[in-house]
């Protein structure tokens, strides 16, 4: 299993996922009134297809026992860029901080947790049993957890009670989940107004760095100093979208965020050239991508990307939560079917395997999201 830590060898998230924006195209509440903001949801395929190219080549574990040998092999060219596709976790950390932040205002401590818990868990626990019964399979060479441990999973909380995950990326889903907890704890409930929301920044950022210098296992676990950057970060354009781009405390927010957080990827994802390393990751390279994906979430905010109207894009943005969910696991038995049993191509294994788990994902929206989602949203809040 993949490990949580943000190292080289460490599954990269999002989400969501993600990262777990609205069914619809996401909606902006700017000075203008509502609009459709379907760039968003562009960006975040972009950043879901970044992470599926760095399981697939970018990195060694069980994805080279699917291709028979070290990705680098199979890709010796792509594989040294596959192994940036990680930092597209940041990246739907910053879409989630912007997301989060929108949905936040006017709404109750009781439509906020609907909201959330209705988008994340109906495709989760799909994922979770599908994965499961794969693996279970006697032909296939993965080997499904005990069920025990497999209905611990269900929760959502297997890692911080130390069970071992059905999922890798579900690593990401828990640093969502606290993201959403502090969220809604200092901004919802007492109500979401600008103010709150820039001492949350403020504080959340300076706690953060706390903890950091702390040492304390608790505080990490609460605050996420590794990963808040982004999260702050996206709120801090999503301030910027509803309120201009001439508030300079919000750019404050961004600029720091980004300081900090690309500190935080450079840490965590940067070592020295190594000839046993499976790839090398530059500095100015990882610190690039952070980049890109501040400015490109900025240029959705700031209404430079609103010519990207298309409406295939909401499909995209739909797909990617259950994409992200399955792609990792599902991809190693499809990659080693493909490539080892038909015998085809590296690429057109790897492009094959991408369009397979994209048609899974829409089937896991239509046929598990689009009803669940309302049923479940009902449930938690009957007078929405």
């Amino acid at each position: 299993m993949s490990t949580p830590q943000l190292t080289a060898g460490a599954p990269p998230v999002a989400p969501d996922p993600v990262t777990a924006a609205p069914q619809a195209a996401i909606r902006g509440r700017s000075r203008g009134g509502p609009s459709r903001l379907r760039a968003l949801d562009g960006l975040r395929l972009l950043a879901a297809l970044m992470v599926a190219a760095y399981h697939y080549g970018g990195r060694n574990g069980e994805i080279a026992q699917a291709w028979g040998g070290s990705p680098a092999h199979q890709f010796p060219t792509a594989a040294p860029l596959f192994a940036y596709g990680c930092l597209g976790v940041q990246i739907f950390f910053v879409i989630s901080g912007f997301v989060i932040c929108l949905s936040g205002f006017g709404r109750t401590l009781r439509a906020f947790i609907a909201s959330r818990v209705s988008r994340l868990y109906p495709a989760y626990w799909a994922a979770i049993l599908l994965v499961t019964a794969v693996f279970a399979l006697p032909w296939v060479a993965y080997k499904a957890l005990p069920p025990s441990e497999v209905l611990t999973n269900l929760t959502m909380l297997q890692q911080p009670l130390g069970v071992d995950r059905v999922l890798g990326v579900c690593w990401t889903l828990w640093a969502e989940m606290r993201f959403y907890a502090l969220f809604a704890l200092c901004v919802v409930l007492p109500g979401a107004t600008r103010g709150r929301v820039v001492l949350f920044c403020a504080g959340w950022t300076l706690a953060g760095a706390l903890a950091q210098a702390a040492h304390q296992p608790f505080l990490d676990t609460v605050l996420m100093p590794e990963y808040a950057p982004f999260f702050i970060g996206g709120v801090g354009l999503y301030l910027l979208h509803r309120y201009g781009a001439r508030d300079p405390i919000a750019w404050a927010i961004v600029l720091v965020s980004w300081l900090i957080g690309q500190h935080y990827a450079v840490a965590g994802l940067w070592h020295a050239p190594s000839a046993t390393a499976f790839s090398y990751r530059s500095t100015a390279g990882i610190i690039a991508v952070v980049t890109l994906g501040f400015a490109l979430v900025a240029a959705v905010a700031l209404g430079r990307l609103r010519w990207a109207n298309w409406r295939w894009l909401t499909v995209a943005g739909a797909l990617t939560y259950p994409f992200y969910l399955v792609h990792e696991h599902l991809g190693w038995v499809v990659v080693r079917a493909l490539h080892h049993g038909l015998g085809l191509p590296s690429y057109a294994t790897l492009l094959l395997t991408v369009g397979l788990m994209l048609l899974l994902a829409w089937a896991l929206h239509r046929f598990v999201e689009r009803p669940l989602t309302p049923v479940l949203k009902r449930s938690i809040n009957p007078r929405r």
